[in-house]
């Protein structure tokens, strides 16, 4: 097996562990230059032929992973669902029943 067709498997067993809607939980990054925050979670969108996953960071970033570079992990079924659970209860708060919208400071 030549090197491309190693890179090429290994990006597809990427694109196996971690399909489009998986969620994740960034650990670490290694980019000095413009690095997401520690414990930023995200959904994935896309993995490229590389191997670099792409989410779309909670925060609003959209930084890619490198898998063996970034250090990162799936949020368990659980963690999912509790994070579920805490939109909706928020959304619910938000509402007021006089005027739609409660002010918080």
């Amino acid at each position: 097996m030549n090197k491309f067709d190693r890179k090429r498997r290994i990006a597809e067993s990427v694109k196996q562990m971690y399909p489009p809607g998986i969620r994740i939980e960034l650990i670490c990054m290694n980019d000095p230059y413009s690095p997401v925050p520690s414990g930023t979670r995200g959904t994935v969108q896309a993995v490229d032929d590389m191997g670099t996953i792409f989410p779309d960071w909670d925060n609003g970033r959209s930084l890619g992973v490198v898998l063996g570079e970034d250090v990162f992990r799936k949020l368990s079924q659980e963690e999912i669902e509790a994070e579920n659970q805490y939109s909706s209860a928020v959304e619910e708060e938000s509402l007021d029943e006089d005027n739609g919208i409660i002010m918080k400071q």
